[in-house]
């Protein structure tokens, strides 16, 4: 699985649709006018027009980012070193470029919706126009369970494309992508809808996929999917291909779940989701029959979490659930990508299958607990370390526990290891992830660690 962006082909079938609409006398959509006319007089099918006017919202992004590179273990010896005389030298670091599209969605504000995956890590990012202006832009903010992010760039005379409605979309419907494959520039390609719905397939935390055979290559990612009317449909961020290549299966984010998580890294630079607190798992023909359930889809609850949103609501060990608003739940991820962009008190309206019986109920979305963090989202000088709760079956008591440090990394020179619990920052007690990350950006230009490794205890200064 790769995660380039989007590009797509001509299909015969959208040249046989459109003459026959112009044949038939039928009006084509809009966009998709036929100003031309073969030596009969025949009406030739074009989107020019349509692309005329969208094109200039979509962009190229170019970032520029400094990775550690990492030495052979052996390098990290204080020994080895000493032998053979090296000196002792911090990490290596080196530059690195990437290229990807973007999608100006708020000319007005300059707001442009891309990938996390292209912005991830970027200590510049650089945005070309289509009329070839060239802006810097500031990083909003990114979230990496559904790759979408949100970059920022002042400027006057920007287009933006207009949005559609997601949910609208059927397989079938006629699509034109717009990026920038393999740098070449700007690209339209076109396709249909190949599925919709389209996860479990491990390139997000938070999948609901539109899947399209228009072509997708490497720079695409971030890219326009829009309609034949020119509204936008998709957010292109990835491609499945055995050799790096097309193949015809692409997939794109839906703009309904790139909107709602855009508003919450434009609120807050972060999208604060909430939780139910329940384990779903789909419902199967050969479990409903097992089960006796009157349905065939949902999302069966095989656990509730003690004290959570779920239990005040009344959803139950066993529950089927069927309807989230109104709207039917097909499946497990179906049901987590609803609820899973919900904010703490949000009330989200539940129908549920109990003992053959359709039940409604209504839930208070409660807070999600904090259980891993990464170093940098409390200071810069902790980069690179993983931070998570102490397990309370470890006999650690409580504190951060390191679950893991990048070698080389800046966490890594300052002496944080795998194992290590944190115990107090600043001489302050943590008792987990939660206490850490309310100290973050206010921890000054000198951090003091209380640190627990093997039994035994020391401190480490940052600074």
């Amino acid at each position: 699985m790769q995660r380039p962006p989007f590009a797509g082909r001509i299909v015969l079938a959208l040249l046989v649709l459109v003459l026959a609409l112009g044949a038939w006398g039928v009006a084509a959509p809009a966009g998709a006018a036929l100003p031309l006319a073969d030596a009969s007089g025949q009406p030739l099918p074009t989107l020019a027009p349509m692309l005329d006017r969208i094109t200039p919202a979509v962009v190229n992004i170019a970032t520029r980012s400094t990775v550690t590179v990492r030495d052979n273990p052996m390098m990290q010896d204080p020994m080895f070193r000493f032998f053979f005389d090296m000196p002792n030298r911090g990490p290596r670091q080196r530059e690195t470029q990437s290229l990807g599209s973007g999608v100006v969605v708020d000319a007005k504000r300059g707001y442009i919706l891309t990938n996390h995956h292209v912005v991830d890590n970027a200590d510049q990012i650089q945005v070309t126009l289509k009329d070839g202006r060239t802006l810097e832009a500031k990083l909003v903010g990114s979230d990496a369970d559904t790759d979408v992010a949100v970059i920022k760039v002042d400027a006057d005379d920007l287009t933006e494309v207009p949005e559609a409605d997601s949910d609208n979309v059927r397989v079938g419907d006629f699509v034109v992508a717009i990026g920038n494959p393999f740098g070449l520039g700007q690209t339209v390609t076109s396709g249909i809808v190949s599925a919709l719905g389209r996860s479990g397939l491990g390139i997000e935390g938070y999948e609901d996929f539109i899947q399209t055979d228009a072509s997708i290559n490497p720079g695409n990612s971030g890219g326009a999917l829009v309609d034949l009317s020119g509204h936008l449909v998709g957010i292109n961020t990835a491609i499945v291909s055995p050799q790096g290549g097309n193949v015809g299966i692409g997939f794109a984010i839906p703009i309904n779940m790139a909107r709602d998580v855009m508003a919450q890294l434009i609120e807050y630079g972060e999208v604060r989701r909430g939780q139910l607190g329940i384990v779903i798992q789909d419902v199967t023909p050969a479990m409903a029959r097992a089960l006796d359930l009157p349905v065939t889809e949902g999302a069966i609850v095989p656990q509730v979490m003690e004290g959570s949103a779920a239990e005040k609501a009344g959803i139950e060990k066993g529950d089927v659930i069927v309807a989230v608003d109104g709207k039917p739940v097909k499946g497990a991820s179906d049901l987590r990508n609803r609820v899973g962009l919900l904010r703490a008190g949000d009330k989200v309206h539940l129908e549920l299958v109990r003992d053959g019986k359709r039940r409604k109920v209504t839930a208070t979305i409660g807070e999600r607990a904090v259980t891993q963090l990464a170093g940098k989202e409390v200071s810069p000088r902790l980069a690179g370390a993983t931070l998570g709760d102490v397990d309370g079956k470890s006999g650690k008591g409580t504190g951060v526990a390191v679950t893991d440090v990048d070698r080389g990394s800046p966490a890594w020179t300052a002496g944080l290891r795998r194992g290590d619990v944190i115990v107090q920052v600043n001489r302050t007690d943590v008792a987990g992830v939660g206490d850490l990350k309310s100290m973050a950006g206010h921890l000054g230009d000198t951090v003091l660690l209380n640190v627990e490794r093997n039994g035994q205890a020391f401190f480490i200064l940052i600074q």
